[in-house]
């Protein structure tokens, strides 16, 4: 397959999370170079891997000097790569000279990498140059190999071989022209001309007909652009992998470069010509929080209503019913009120159910909420056969417990109304669980015991405290903190609900 063909291919076999090689020189600072590609790279998306061409010493004041390493190693850096990791795509930066891109061109003949963006730096910001004048032919016969090349006006100019464009309209029939003598689509850019506007145009004259996508933009007045011609064309090479039309590609990537660089002034970083803020947008619109794990929302719930459990444990009823010291017309008179309180909370299982987002949390709830209105209240009605508590009234403990619930359920909110039900299941389990060892045959509370204690009361509340858990981890901190406060409230309610049948 020809290295056409590949990247063709490439453009419609989506991938995660791309993976881009930087071919560039560097900068100390962070603004420029690999070092500033690597920041674009996963700003828009992608995986970012480094291969230095040249050493430079700069900042944002201008370029100091430059050295650059044996073409041998930059063979290895290259080989190194591409023997072990799969590339996506890659970005081409500074070259420095004749040898440094023979070298990347055998390696790009060889290895065929699906995409190519090749951003022709020749002069830094500061107008220091940085591509040897007699290179200028070798890099316009790379210019074949690469998918987009992303010139500013004076390199456009000397991939034409012509006198700098002074106007947009030279620039576009510039780019037109280049487009259809390397085969390759140009990203032309007009941040140099005079005027407001800063244009941009994807100019595509690779076929018989010529297509022109412009983007209009308002110039940014700021200092901050060092290394915008870097960012913009590693971000595109990202963003081009996953089968995105170039010219959506460039639109996203305009967007996030014009956000960057009006984020610059944020970073104070030198005296001259600063760097754009690679993480402007990402981090005013996802912040710096890290979002918890679903195991260690587990975790930390569970130990936040420590004191709650322990609370129920030192509760006359709990004891009584672990020892089976309990007096009957207690426990019966709890079994009232849960029976009342289960036909409620059946009903917010149901509306769970109703809310789901998913097939297998919908099935979930729904299953509970025909647990609680069928095994559970035959036990209950075992118990109260003999019609001794027919017409009991809710009481208080009930009442606020069912207040609470049926709220979640008017709020519509998903994520708060499944934690606030999450309590009913993994309490009862938990004390089931650590009473059984208590029951024994003559135990008078034993099959209440057993059925909380039951396998598959055990598997239920796993799978409760897994949906719940992974939707707090999910959301956001807010989110996440009602979600937690639901939860909470409804532990506590447990704690009135136990203590309400010998007033404690």
């Amino acid at each position: 397959m020809s290295a056409e063909a590949t990247r063709d291919a490439a453009l419609t076999a989506p991938r995660a999370v791309p993976r881009v090689l930087s071919i560039a020189g560097t900068d100390p600072t962070g603004g420029a170079g690999i070092q500033a590609d690597l920041k674009s790279i996963a700003a828009n998306g992608g995986y970012g891997m480094a291969v230095v061409t040249a050493l430079v010493a700069q900042n944002t004041r201008g370029v100091r000097s430059v050295h650059v390493p044996p073409v041998a190693f930059l063979r290895e850096q290259l080989d190194a790569v591409s023997d072990d990791v799969e590339i996506d795509a890659v970005k081409i930066g500074m070259l420095a000279d004749v040898d440094v891109i023979a070298a990347v061109r055998e390696w790009l003949v060889r290895v065929a990498p699906p995409i190519v963006v090749l951003d022709p730096v020749m002069v830094a910001t500061s107008g220091d140059r940085l591509l040897r004048a007699d290179a200028e032919g070798a890099l316009r016969e790379l210019a074949r190999l690469a998918h987009v090349v992303t010139p500013n006006i004076p390199e456009l100019a000397i991939l034409a071989d012509e006198p700098p464009a002074t106007t947009w309209q030279q620039t576009l029939d510039q780019a037109a022209r280049v487009s259809a003598r390397f085969g390759v689509l140009v990203l032309a850019k007009g941040g140099h001309l005079d005027g407001d506007t800063a244009p941009d145009a994807l100019v595509d004259a690779t076929g018989p007909e010529l297509f022109v996508t412009m983007y209009d933009a308002s110039r940014i007045e700021t200092t901050n652009t060092h290394g915008t011609g870097c960012s913009l064309s590693s971000g595109l090479a990202t963003r081009l992998v996953g089968g995105v039309e170039p010219a959506r590609a460039v639109g996203e990537v305009k967007r996030w470069i014009s956000e960057s660089i009006r984020g610059g002034g944020e970073l104070a970083v030198g005296g001259g010509n600063g760097p754009i803020h690679h993480f402007a947008g990402m981090w005013q619109r996802a912040g710096l929080e890290t979002r918890p794990t679903a195991s260690e929302i587990r975790t930390e719930w569970w130990d936040g209503i420590r004191d709650v459990r322990e609370q129920i444990d030192a509760l006359p009823f709990l004891m009584g019913l672990g020892d089976g010291s309990l007096r009957d017309d207690a426990f019966r008179g709890y079994l009232a009120q849960d029976a009342l309180y289960l036909r409620d909370y059946a009903r917010a299982l149901a509306t769970a159910s109703a809310l789901a987002p998913t097939v297998a949390e919908q099935a979930f709830w729904a299953a509970a909420s025909e647990g609680s209105i069928t095994a559970e209240l035959e036990l209950h009605e075992s118990w109260l056969a003999d019609g001794a508590y027919a017409g009991t009234r809710p009481d208080s403990a009930t009442i606020g417990y069912l207040d609470h619930l049926l709220a979640r359920c008017a709020e519509g909110d998903y994520d708060t109304l499944i934690a606030a039900l999450l309590p009913c299941f993994w309490l009862y389990q938990d004390i089931g669980v650590r009473l059984l060892p208590r029951s024994h045959d003559a135990h008078p509370y034993r099959s209440w015991i057993e059925t909380y204690a039951d396998a598959g009361i055990a598997e239920m509340t796993e799978a409760a405290v897994g949906f719940v858990t992974q939707a707090a981890a999910r959301a956001d901190e807010r989110g996440r903190e009602a979600m937690r406060e639901a939860f909470v409230r409804s532990a506590e309610h447990e704690l009135a609900f136990f203590a309400a049948p010998l007033g404690s």
